[in-house]
């Protein structure tokens, strides 16, 4: 039984349609990565899992853990366990990042020890009492996203552009971040961490094994298959390239 089941999802954002008839069947443990070029929707796909009110469903359902969370409310989404990384989150003045995390370790049900211990990871301890992302590199805004998911520890996570704005050393850090959020409990028998990732260039595939890829192209599906040989298909021929190719190859299997 899938974790994730988006079924012929269409999404509107304003009064432009994004998404058309997406499908989406993702299994516990299963890790899902999306290319597609910019403006493909890749973003407001995320963002209508998780149940952002801008991101609105004219279509089709989202199913999560067997409930239909089409209409459910973020807050709700994340207390059955789905968390989200974001591409650009928000500069929030007045709020520190220890605040934040105190209220994350709470859902995720950890302790202050557990909060030290993963800033230490993510190297952030010299973080904790700033406004959160006030002043922040683009890889400190990264592991500030990551650390919350961390202490959260949901069943399902949405990375957005993860490995985007930030260099090779921040990649590889986050790449290790990335594995132990979808590694852990992964032993226990009734829970196992699934994922998303959006990913434009490909670099968080050094550091993270997907079992499954897509190209989401014009608002729609396509191409699914191995994340290396998609990825390398994008770099030699590009989105447009691939999409000729998939075609293609849907004759000839007909």
């Amino acid at each position: 039984m899938g974790i994730l089941r988006v079924v012929n999802l269409g999404v509107e954002v304003g009064e432009k349609k994004i998404l058309k008839n997406v499908n989406l069947y993702i299994k516990p443990g299963e890790t899902f990565v999306l290319f597609g070029p910019n403006g493909s929707g890749k973003s407001t796909l995320l963002n209508a899992i998780i149940g952002n009110p801008a991101y609105r469903v004219v279509s089709g359902r989202i199913m999560f853990k067997k409930v239909d969370v089409t209409n459910l409310p973020t807050n709700e989404r994340v207390k059955l366990g789905i968390g989200i990384a974001f591409q650009n989150p928000p500069k929030i003045n007045g709020v520190r990042l220890i605040d934040v995390l105190r209220y994350c370790a709470k859902v995720g049900g950890y302790s202050e020890d557990t909060i030290m211990e993963l800033a230490e990871k993510m190297k952030m301890t010299d973080h904790l009492y700033r406004e959160i992302n006030v002043g922040f590199s683009g890889g400190e805004v990264k592991r500030s996203e990551l650390l919350q998911l961390m202490l959260m520890n949901p069943d399902l996570i949405l990375l957005d552009e993860p490995d985007s704005g930030v260099d090779l050393e921040n990649v590889a850090l986050i790449g290790e971040a990335i594995n132990e959020l979808l590694e852990r409990d992964k032993d226990a028998e009734s829970r196992e961490k699934s994922g998303v990732i959006i990913t434009h260039q490909g670099h968080i595939l050094d550091y993270v094994d997907a079992d499954y890829a897509a190209i989401l192209y014009n608002g729609r599906i396509a191409c699914i298959g191995d994340p290396g040989d998609i990825l390398n298909q994008i770099r030699s021929e590009g989105y447009e390239g691939c999409m000729v190719r998939c075609l293609k190859n849907m004759e000839n299997s007909e």
